[in-house]
């Protein structure tokens, strides 16, 4: 997995580029604080060689837990900036520093 950040000289924004790769899955998301951790909102295009890709503009100078959800199952990046537990979930979250 992996997290590409590219910050915007112009504007306060982060453009985040999320790549998993899941040859076998169907469906991949992004769930966090950013998208209020709604599953079905951000999915990531699946690519010819099996990696899902998905690009977000995030407010930069922020954190935010995120999760991917792939078939349906939390999976945490391992190339996350951090972790923070989450009780509700019983599990820890990944989190993204801009």
């Amino acid at each position: 997995m992996a997290i590409k950040k590219q910050y915007l000289k112009s504007k306060p924004i982060c453009k985040v580029t999320f790549s998993v790769p899941a040859e076998n899955a169907k469906e991949v998301t992004v769930a966090g604080t950013f998208n209020e951790w709604n599953t079905k909102t951000t999915a990531l295009k699946k690519l010819k060689n099996g990696t899902f890709k998905g690009t977000l503009d995030l407010e930069k100078d922020n954190s935010y837990e995120f999760r991917y959800v792939v078939d349906g199952n939390f999976v945490n990046d391992d190339q996350a900036d951090a972790y923070a537990w989450n009780d509700f979930a019983s599990a820890e979250n990944g989190v993204l520093n801009l």
